[in-house]
């Protein structure tokens, strides 16, 4: 079986120090099913390359493959191996290492319950051998998250590299990177991951897996401007494992009711997970308990058991979205995968399928791992794809967009019309009733626009084919959400035009009212902090096309409320100012005090960088937090030598 590795893959492997040439690599990774035969000097050799491509970016095999298959096949020919007893390094190449300021070790993996079993025992053993009481013995249980490991001590941060030494990262935070929920630099170990729900609706079309975004964070080169956009945007964090969700309770209940808490955990933060860890809480049995080399005793991963199949693909249909794109969707015979019975899988973009050959009768293999969608991994045998030259819905002919197809017909596009009503009502959140269902109804009956939707009445419902009680609270529903106050930032981001999210709806709108948005130049946008010019000339595009029905919709009376108009912060007094604060406050909550200081003309950051000019400090913050702002120049001040600053406003 031909395997591909691309120039980007040999660049990460030999950055890695592996070496190896190409043809090698390709001949050690085309015999999966002959494992048998490998050597453990093989394996090692195939375990080094799928970490080294893993961590760059740009992955060579999925790492359900690279657990089940590869680590399996080398702890049965040499469980002492060097590989499987010392932590897999995190390499950033680009950087010299550093000391780690803590041992960063990796986590004791499970695939099954009663490997969870076992390891529970083994604490309960340890429990009697120091005498505690097993009442005492509680499980702490977060999501493993599938981002970059990192530890942050406040000043400077760092990769996990081999567990003692990694590489200064810092330049992450310097580069926009926040801490998760809101929280403080100095957390200690965490990962650096994307919002999932970001990057499937904003990156998923430019990149094909979170772990290109999370590597291109802290590599040195200048990063993408759709990157840094996430990174304004703070859905690409730093996140605290001390702050993750969590389930904490008696080791017989975290057994007992094993599956509840996995499906807690797993729905808990809207990050991609691959499983969950488990820990013990008391110290004493920690300390007892120590580490391996590579593991510490008193936790362990529990990976969600994951299957990979070989399917042939039947066709590839696609489907428009409210944006235009055309979405491939694969179809392939009915395949039971973990659990479920599938027969459909979307494929990133048709970028992907000219480049890769994924078109009926394509060979692929598909992962699906526990409750995550699944997903074409590979293309094992390709073929020459069919590629739509129209939108399936309307018939337009298509457009190239990068790697992405569009359909341009956006007024008379029944997908693009049917989600684009969708994406209204879900974006107003004062208004119930009108899902997809009943949009798709309304749009069949001659209903094309939002505008027409509140022109209906209880009879014209009715006649569309809807009961009488329905339609009365149809009808209810759309008095309520023009009466109900909402933020005029909400109201304009339900009009979904690309790459004006409500957070850049609230920015425009701190500029600019919302009715003379239509009348700005790309020079006003990119004017505006945070508006750059590929990202302004889109939305420039976008505001025009929705003009008209804008109006139409406007001018029913909605009870808006006004953003806060910033246009004049120039002449405020924290104009310039920006300011992290940390601590307990006394003064009032946190996020109070920052709306405060935003009236007040200053920018918010949630870690100091080097363009932070002022630290306020409240109750409980280190001296050697302090010593560190002071030393990049940065203004502190207490909380109370602040306030007799703004008391003079």
């Amino acid at each position: 079986m031909e395997v591909k590795i691309t120039n980007a893959q040999m660049t990460a492997i030999k950055k890695a120090g592996i070496k190896i040439g190409k043809v090698r690599a390709r001949n050690l990774l085309k015999d999966e099913e002959g494992l048998w035969a490998y050597s453990a000097e093989d394996l090692t050799l195939i375990l080094q390359i799928a970490n080294a491509t893993y961590r760059a970016g740009v992955p060579i095999m999925s790492d359900a493959k690279y657990d089940a298959l590869y680590v399996k096949e080398l702890e049965s020919k040499d469980p002492k191996n060097e590989f499987l007893t010392s932590v897999e390094p995190e390499p950033v190449i680009e950087s010299k290492t550093v000391e780690l300021p803590v041992k960063m070790l990796s986590t004791e993996k499970a695939y099954s319950y009663e490997e969870i079993e076992r390891w529970v025992k083994r604490l309960v053993k340890a429990a009697g051998e120091i005498n505690l009481d097993l009442s005492e013995l509680n499980i702490r249980v977060t999501p493993k998250l599938d981002g970059y490991a990192a530890y942050d001590d406040g000043v400077k941060l760092y990769t996990r590299g081999d567990g003692s030494r990694g590489q200064d990262i810092t330049r992450a935070f310097d580069r926009g990177l926040t801490v998760a929920k809101g929280g403080v630099r100095g957390s200690g170990a965490g990962e650096i991951v994307i919002k999932k729900s970001y990057f499937d609706e904003v990156l998923s079309g430019y990149f094909e897996n979170a772990r290109n975004i999370q590597a291109s964070i802290i590599a040195e080169k200048k990063v993408d401007e759709r990157i840094q956009k996430a990174l304004d945007e703070e859905a690409c964090v730093f996140y605290p494992f001390d702050q993750l969700e969590n389930w904490v309770g008696h080791y017989q209940t975290f057994l007992s009711n094993f599956q509840d808490i996995l499906r807690e955990i797993w729905d808990s933060v809207d990050y991609e997970i691959d499983g969950i860890i488990a820990e013990a809480t008391n110290s004493s049995l920690k300390d007892y308990m120590g580490s391996t080399r590579k593991n510490h005793r008193w936790q362990i991963a529990y990976k969600v058991n994951t299957e990979i199949t070989k399917v042939r693909v039947r066709e590839v249909v696609p489907q428009t979205s409210r944006a235009g794109k055309l979405t491939p969707v694969a179809q392939f015979e009915p395949t039971k995968l973990s659990g479920a019975r599938l027969s459909r899988a979307t494929v990133h973009h048709y970028g992907m399928v000219k480049s890769k050959g994924v078109g009926k009768g394509a060979l692929v293999e598909l992962v699906r791992s526990g409750l995550v969608i699944p997903k074409i991994e590979r293309v094992i045998e390709s073929v020459d794809p069919d590629i739509p030259e129209e939108c399936p819905s309307c018939g337009s002919h298509v457009v190239w967009d990068g790697d992405n197809l569009f359909c341009p017909n956006t007024t008379d596009c029944p997908a693009q019309a049917e989600n684009t009503m969708i994406h209204f009502f879900k974006t107003l959140r004062n208004v119930d009733g009108f899902g997809p269902k009943v949009i798709e109804k309304i749009y069949q009956s001659g209903i094309k626009s939002i505008h027409e939707i509140y022109g209906l009445d209880v009879e014209k419902l009715m006649e569309i084919g809807f009961g009488e009680k329905t339609s009365e609270n149809l009808i209810e529903q759309l008095l309520a959400s023009r009466t109900l106050e909402i933020n005029d930032w909400r109201f304009l981001a339900a009009f979904g035009v690309p790459r004006l999210g409500e957070g850049y709806c609230e920015k425009l709108l701190e500029h600019h009212n919302i009715t003379d948005i239509f009348d700005l130049t790309i020079e006003d946008m990119i004017n505006i902090d945070g508006f750059a010019e590929i990202s302004a000339t889109t939305i420039h595009e976008g505001l025009k096309s929705i003009e008209k029905e804008f109006q139409s919709i406007y001018e029913l009376g909605f009870n808006l409320k006004e953003t806060k108009w910033a246009v004049s912060k120039s002449d405020l007094l924290l104009s310039g100012e920006l300011i992290v604060f940390t601590g307990s406050m006394e003064h009032g909550k946190r996020p109070d005090m920052e709306a405060e200081a935003k009236i007040l003309g200053a920018k918010i950051g949630k870690s100091i960088t080097s363009k932070t000019t002022l630290l306020v400090t409240g109750k409980s913050v280190g001296e050697k937090k302090i010593a560190a702002a002071a030393d990049k120049g940065v203004r502190v001040l207490s909380e109370n030598e602040y306030l007799q600053i703004i008391k003079k406003h």
